[in-house]
């Protein structure tokens, strides 16, 4: 009996110890739910100064995920480096473009359903998020993603929104829904938009990284091939005439 025991609070002891981490990190962030705590914070500077919290927070993270997909596709730039002149553009996107454009959208989406709590108000909601909303924002985001990789002609930024809109919308129409569902359930209104950055982050880092390793593929058989090819950094993915 007494072994018995023993191996029972070893096992209590073990499982805990991922519990206590987990409890640890919540603690750091919210120092245990104070008004101090650094997500209590945050929400406080989401109510006085929305916008602004907002480009911050989009800008620092669309930044940090082309450092990631960089990172993680080993597509570094001609000195070597994972930190390509796209980090700092996409950090001007994230904060002049995305942010500003997800503040306006979501706030006429939550205005629109304001004091609508019906099961039936919820799934309006989401359909109109994912058919007016999630295609405007992925239509300007392809045509900000072209522009910083080198598109200059109305063409090639055509030729790249028509590529890339389909599977980004597919990919929406998969998140959006569950991330939207999860907002209306537990998040303030004030917390959506940052809310949805951290959603699109991960799901943008892992397309981006994904993008970049078969971009790096095709420059390679074009190496191999014997014919011309640009890196990310500072030098077009556009380079071929006609493109």
């Amino acid at each position: 009996m007494s072994q018995v025991k023993f191996e029972k609070e070893t096992v209590r002891s073990t499982g805990g110890g991922k519990e206590d981490f987990m409890h640890n990190v919540g603690e750091a962030l919210t120092k245990g739910g104070s008004p101090n705590g650094y997500l209590a914070w945050y929400l406080k500077k989401l109510q006085e100064d929305p916008l602004k919290t907002k480009m911050l927070t989009s800008g620092s993270l669309a930044a940090l995920q082309e450092f990631l997909a960089s990172w993680i596709a080993k597509d570094r730039n001609k000195s070597g480096h994972y930190f390509t002149s796209r980090v700092p553009k996409m950090a001007v996107y994230g904060a002049f473009i995305s942010a500003p454009l997800g503040h306006v959208m979501i706030s006429l989406l939550q205005k629109t359903f304001r004091g609508r709590t019906s099961l039936k108000a919820k799934i309006m909601q989401i359909i109109v998020s994912n058919l007016l909303i999630s295609p405007i924002q992925n239509l300007v985001y392809l045509f900000s993603m072209a522009i910083i990789a080198g598109a200059r002609t109305f063409h090639q930024i055509r030729a790249t929104v028509r590529a890339g809109f389909m599977p980004v919308m597919k990919v929406s129409w998969i998140t959006s829904p569950i991330a939207l569902a999860f907002a209306q359930a537990f998040l303030p209104e004030q917390a959506w938009v940052p809310f949805f950055n951290i959603v699109g982050f991960l799901i943008g880092t892992y397309i981006n990284a994904h993008t970049k390793k078969k971009r790096l593929q095709a420059l390679r058989r074009k190496y191999s091939d014997g014919r011309d090819g640009r890196t990310s950094d500072g030098r077009s993915d556009y380079g071929r005439p006609g493109y």
